[in-house]
């Protein structure tokens, strides 16, 4: 199993709304940190999209960036090294949700 971009982005829309440019930088670092090789060399399983989805949706709050954030932080804590994959900022521009 991979990250598909597409199915992501779908998904991401469909459970947390946001920017389709906010969606697009989630979906850009989630293939990033699975390309890495570091989540399955931490937590012993291959990142997938319904994987981010069900992270994400441990999240008390938040757009599809604030939400990644939280979980790249809980990342960062329990094994370190996560904090290259937060996301600062992103694109404004549509303000679609």
């Amino acid at each position: 199993m991979f990250i598909d971009p597409e199915e992501l982005e779908t998904r991401l829309r469909e459970e947390f709304g946001g920017t389709s440019q906010e969606r697009r930088v989630v979906v850009r670092q989630a293939v990033d940190l699975a390309d890495s090789s570091q989540y399955r060399e931490n937590a012993g399983t291959a990142l997938t999209t319904a994987l981010v989805v069900s992270e994400l949706s441990d999240a008390p709050y938040g757009t599809p960036a604030d939400r990644w954030n939280w979980w790249i932080g809980s990342l960062d804590l329990a094994y370190g090294g996560f904090a290259r994959f937060r996301i600062d900022r992103f694109p404004a521009g549509d303000r679609e949700t």
